[in-house]
C-alpha cells in the first residue's frame, strides 16, 4: 500500500527527533525512527535533518511512514513467561519492551512472533493478530490472555465488550494523590494536534477509571526527591493508553511516561511504571472464573525499595 504521510506540530520543551518522532508514532522504534530520517523520510521546516536534531516548538515535521498492509507473520523462538495453558487459552506475563502485535517499525519481535513458534496451530487462525482478544502498550508488562481457537476468541471479544473481564494495574504516580479512592470519569479520543496521541477530550468515547493508593512517599534529598503516589488502577473501559491519560488529566502523570508526563523523570526509572498485575475472566469453555496474578517484575520492585528506605 502507498506511503502514509504524517505531519506533526511540535510543542514542548527540546527532543532529539528520533526520539520524538518514536513517542508520536505508535508502534515505531527509535531505531526504525532513526532509519527513516536517515533515508530522508523525514523533514523538518520542508528540508532534512539529522536524527539529532534538536526540535522546537513551532517546527513542522513530515514523515511519510511505511504502508499499513500486513507484514508476513514469522515464528520466532523468544522466550516467554506462561502463567497458564490449555486447549483453549493461555496467559502470558508480557516482558516490557515487547510489542503485542506487528505493526509499522515492528514487524518482528512481538509476542505474536513468539507465539506462534511456541504454538504454530495459531497460524490457522489468520490475520496479523491471531490469538490476541486485547492488548498491552509496549513499554507496559504483565498479564495478557491469548486464544487458542476461534470459538474461545469470540468468547474472550464478548467478555471484554460487556466488561465482564477486570483488570488491575500498579502504576506509580507523580505526587500524593487525593482522595485515597477515587473514579476518573474523562471521555478519551484522539489528540487533535498529536494525532498519535490521545487525550482527554469533549466528545471522546466514554473512558472509567477506578483506583485506589496503596501506598505514598515523600523524598527530599537524592535520586528518590519528590512525592509520589503507589495506586492500584482498574480501567472499567478499554480505551488505548486510558491509564495513563487519565492519570496526566488530573496532575499525577504515571512515574517515566516519557508521553503523558515528565520526558525525565527524577527517579531513575528504566520505563514507564506500569504494570498489570492481576486479570480475572470466566472460562469460555467451563463458566469458571480464572483469576491471575503477576508479580512486580525486577526492572521496577527496585524502584519501590528505594521509596521505601
Amino acid at each position: 500500500m502507498a506511503e502514509q504521510r504524517l505531519e506533526i506540530q511540535v510543542s514542548g520543551e527540546k527532543d532529539r527527533l528520533d526520539r520524538f518522532l518514536a513517542a508520536q508514532v505508535a508502534g515505531l522504534s527509535r531505531s526504525a525512527a532513526r532509519r527513516l530520517i536517515e533515508a530522508g523520510q523525514v523533514t523538518v521546516n520542508g528540508e532534512p535533518v539529522k536524527a539529532s536534531y534538536k526540535t522546537r516548538s513551532g517546527d513542522r515535521v513530515v514523515a511519510l511512514l511505511p504502508g499499513d498492509e500486513p507484514p508476513e507473520l514469522i515464528a520466532e523462538a523468544i522466550p516467554l513467561q506462561i502463567v497458564y495453558e490449555d486447549p483453549d487459552l493461555l496467559v502470558v506475563d508480557k516482558q516490557a519492551g515487547m510489542v503485542v502485535h506487528p505493526a509499522p517499525g515492528h514487524s518482528s519481535g512481538t509476542l505474536v512472533n513468539a507465539l506462534l513458534a511456541r504454538y504454530p496451530e495459531l497460524a490457522a487462525a489468520g490475520g496479523d493478530r491471531p490469538g490476541i482478544v486485547h492488548r498491552l502498550d509496549r513499554d507496559t508488562s504483565g498479564l495478557i490472555v491469548v486464544a487458542r481457537n476461534d470459538r474461545t476468541r469470540r468468547a474472550l471479544q464478548r467478555q471484554f465488550k460487556e466488561r465482564q473481564v477486570h483488570k488491575a494495574y500498579l502504576a506509580l504516580l507523580e505526587g500524593h494523590l487525593q482522595p485515597a479512592w477515587g473514579r476518573i470519569e474523562a471521555p478519551i479520543g484522539r489528540d487533535p494536534h498529536h494525532r498519535q496521541r490521545m487525550a482527554v477530550l469533549p466528545g471522546g468515547r466514554e473512558a472509567l477509571t477506578e483506583y485506589h493508593v496503596l501506598e505514598q512517599f515523600a523524598h527530599s534529598m537524592g535520586p528518590a526527591a519528590g512525592d509520589y503516589s503507589l495506586v492500584e488502577a482498574e480501567p472499567l473501559t478499554g480505551r488505548t493508553h486510558q491509564i495513563r491519560v487519565h492519570f496526566a488529566s488530573i496532575g499525577h502523570p504515571v512515574v517515566g511516561d516519557a508521553v503523558y508526563g515528565r520526558r525525565r523523570s527524577r527517579l531513575a526509572v528504566p520505563r514507564q511504571f506500569l504494570h498489570a498485575r492481576r486479570l480475572a475472566f470466566r472460562h469460555p469453555r467451563t463458566g469458571q472464573r480464572q483469576e491471575f496474578e503477576a508479580p512486580l517484575p525486577g526492572d521496577l520492585s527496585p524502584i519501590l525499595a528505594l521509596l521505601r528506605e
